[in-house]
């Protein structure tokens, strides 16, 4: 009797797509921050923080490095993120920009691990470091136009990740690759 695991990475990359997608539709001005943020928090405590923290810690038993020390991490950015939000009043944009820019480094680190992975992580990665990049220089140079575009960045980067989620579980139940990664 063998006992085979779920793949856990859907989950969290599942919790992943949905909150950067949310959040950056805020970012690129699709819809107003002061009545969307509350939503949006929600959400990073609820599916963002829980479902990739969850995720990594299941990646723990299957022996898959990566999928813990990257799930645990995002799952921790979006519960640190949403506890900075919520903490009123907010501090310096500048010192934002830095967090971002730190959570830029830590994801072009992780992102050399997918150079070993398929196409499709390789580019989730390339794309969250470029946004986390544009999000926070535009706060450390006070720059409107990066914030949007790192917002654009970042929906791209959520579809990204939303395709592998969903290539997972579909080449899963068919038992064959049916979605190409």
């Amino acid at each position: 009797f063998v006992m085979k695991l779920a793949n856990p990475a859907p989950l969290g990359l599942f919790g992943f797509a949905t909150c950067t997608w949310l959040l950056s539709m805020l970012n690129a001005g699709w819809f107003p921050l002061v009545q969307s943020l509350p939503l949006m928090m929600a959400m990073a405590f609820a599916f963002g923080g829980v479902a990739q923290f969850m995720a990594g810690l299941l990646e723990y038993p299957r022996g898959n490095t990566f999928g813990f020390v990257a799930f645990c991490s995002y799952g921790c950015f979006w519960f640190g993120f949403a506890l900075y939000i919520e903490a009123l009043p907010h501090g310096p944009l500048e010192y934002q920009g830095a967090f971002l820019v730190v959570w830029a480094v830590l994801t072009a680190c992780l992102g050399l691990a997918t150079l070993k992975l398929n196409r499709c992580l390789q580019l989730v990665f390339l794309t969250l470091t470029i946004a986390f990049l544009l999000l926070g220089l535009s706060h450390l140079l006070h720059m409107d136009s990066l914030h949007t575009l790192g917002g654009y960045v970042g929906m791209v980067t959520a579809l990204l990740a939303a395709y592998q989620a969903t290539a997972e579980v579909v080449n899963e139940v068919n038992d064959r690759i049916v979605m190409p990664i």
